[in-house]
């Protein structure tokens, strides 16, 4: 029955999405299958449906199944033989301790930003907070987290440290989902706006032990938030049983 669900909102989703051309196709596929994982369209423990991914997307199994692959390899999807592919579920020690790490990564990033970041830089990523906070005010969700994903990374760039960066992107992959989850109440949606104003102060002052403490909550603060909701569906789970 949950399977039933979720191909519904795979297909309800279809109309915005282009179909894949071959140009970069592989990588095409795998971002259009990370944005499904990421925006809730495949939920955690859905099993993937070959044939129907390949209808959606326009492509052949081949493409799929090596896109698959490197899904699997970033820990967002499981492949069992038997069972094929399915959309990765973590326990909640494994968010907890996940978001943790992150929260030094990023604290870490911000740190070295603040002494390593061109006037360029600094202009692009308050670009994109103008258009974030626009993506806010028309509630646009995937809008908004589009930016607000493109401004932690471009913090993390400016940091300058490739070994930061490698870390940063592996561990990042698999909190994507749980961090766009964390802006579904409005509450928590506009307190991360908030924080961002903080973050772009802090940047712009050249203050990197500020930016890192802001960060560091920030991304606890998604724990936080990420955890109630796990906790309500349990417990929403357990009363309709």
């Amino acid at each position: 029955m949950q399977n039933s669900a979720n191909q519904a909102d795979l297909s309800a989703a279809t109309p915005a999405l282009p179909k894949v051309t071959r140009l970069r196709l592989h990588d095409t596929v795998v971002e259009h299958l990370r944005n499904f994982i990421v925006e809730g369209v495949l939920k955690p423990g859905t099993k993937l449906n070959e044939r129907e991914l390949c209808d959606t997307l326009g492509i052949s199994r081949t493409p799929l199944r090596e896109a698959l692959k490197v899904l699997a390899a970033e820990g967002l999807i499981d492949i069992s033989p038997n069972r094929g592919a399915t959309v990765s579920r973590m326990t909640e020690a494994e968010i907890r301790e996940t978001f943790e790490v992150m929260s030094g990564l990023e604290a870490f990033s911000g740190e070295l930003a603040c002494e390593r970041i061109t006037p360029a830089e600094l202009a692009e990523i308050k670009a994109l907070h103008y258009t974030m906070l626009a993506c806010r005010a028309q509630n646009d969700l995937p809008g908004y987290y589009s930016r607000n994903r493109e401004i932690h990374d471009r913090i993390n760039e400016a940091a300058r440290n490739s070994a930061l960066r490698q870390i940063y992107i592996s561990v990042n992959r698999r909190l994507q989902s749980l961090r766009f989850r964390s802006n579904f109440q409005t509450a928590k949606w506009d307190r991360a706006v908030q924080e961002h104003d903080e973050m772009i102060q802090a940047l712009e002052a050249r203050d990197g032990k500020r930016l890192a403490a802001i960060l560091r909550q920030h991304l606890l603060e998604k724990r936080d938030a990420v955890l109630q909701l796990a906790a309500e569906a349990a417990e929403a789970g357990a009363q309709d049983d």
